[in-house]
């Protein structure tokens, strides 16, 4: 798999899509709990609002973030911004 070719470090952040699930489950546990918005632009504040106080939340950091931004300078060089 093309998967295992990269460092351990590549891997783990590649693999790691719970950011982003956690996300998307909570926005879905926001319209879950109103069921019928009236218009469609209450469905859209409702999101923002939602998406602001998830955001708030997020404050941590990569500890191996320089070394995964060197890896990833390697294997993505025609993909990286100068």
């Amino acid at each position: 798999m093309t998967y295992f070719k990269y460092p351990q470090e590549l891997q783990r952040l590649i693999y790691t899509t719970n950011a982003i699930e956690g996300f998307n489950r909570q926005l879905r546990k926001v319209t879950r709990a109103k069921s019928v918005f009236p218009t469609d632009d209450s469905l859209f504040k409702m999101l923002y609002l939602a998406m602001m106080d998830i955001t708030r939340k997020w404050t941590g950091r990569r500890q191996d973030w320089r070394l995964i931004h060197a890896q990833m300078a390697v294997y993505f060089a025609d993909r990286m911004p100068e």
